[in-house]
């Protein structure tokens, strides 16, 4: 499905990622952990062509979608919930799904039945439909979070990208993000998923990988890494 080899990146003259490699299989939850500052968000702005790869090759169903403008990876079916959810605040709760819509109704992608999404998307995130209407900016952390991630499965992508669901929410919403995220996975959605939450990430992902400076240090099922002592000594101490 989604396929990262040898890749590297940065911003300027600095390079963050010194040549990853990364598998994301269709159906599966693949999760990155690593420490702050280790390139996780870096690793999914140059999938999603925010930063351009400086090396390296990103394929897309076996289409090489490496140093793509951000618009053309998503007509390509690449979803990215980013980092601090960045909702359209002054939109509504519809428009805002609506928009992750938007390569459907312009005709990029297949249209199928918007407005069975558009349903199928507040159902899944209940708060949504009880606000449909109201202004994103004016919801809470938590369903701020909810809203980037309904937008997101409104793509009706081939894979989605989460950047840190549950940053800066509480616990009690931190799980209500992790059963959304698995039951999306009991449905078949091709997730990668990046997460301050360790322990967390690897309970609901088929496989990890552990990215240490720029590298990737370990990799393997989630099971694996779990019960790996470096791993756990390093990332899951104290993870929810």
């Amino acid at each position: 499905m989604l396929s990262i080899k040898n890749l590297k990146a940065g911003y300027g003259k600095v390079e963050v990622l010194h040549g990853i490699s990364i598998e994301v299989p269709k159906s599966q939850v693949i999760t990155l952990i690593g420490s702050n500052g280790a390139g996780k968000t870096t690793t999914m702005r140059a999938i999603t062509g925010m930063i351009k790869p400086t090396d390296g090759q990103i394929t897309l169903s076996n289409q090489d979608i490496t140093g793509f403008d951000s618009y053309k990876v998503a007509k390509l079916g690449v979803a990215h919930c980013p980092e601090g959810r960045r909702v359209f605040s002054t939109m509504s709760v519809t428009d805002n799904l609506t928009l992750g819509a938007f390569p459907r109704l312009t005709g990029s992608r297949p249209k199928g039945d918007f407005k069975h999404d558009l349903e199928k998307a507040m159902e899944l995130f209940p708060r949504l439909k009880e606000r449909r209407s109201q202004l994103a900016g004016t919801l809470s952390g938590g369903e701020q979070q909810m809203l980037a991630m309904a937008r997101a499965v409104m793509l009706n992508p081939e894979v989605i990208l989460l950047d840190e669901p549950s940053m800066g929410l509480a616990p009690i919403l931190v799980d209500e993000v992790f059963k959304t995220i698995a039951r999306l996975k009991s449905e078949g959605v091709t997730m990668l998923l990046v997460e301050q939450f360790a322990m967390a990430a690897l309970n609901v992902a088929d496989y990890g990988y552990v990215l240490e400076n720029g590298h990737i240090k370990v990799h393997g099922p989630a099971e694996q890494l779990k019960n790996d002592p470096a791993v756990v000594a390093a990332y899951l101490g104290g993870s929810h």
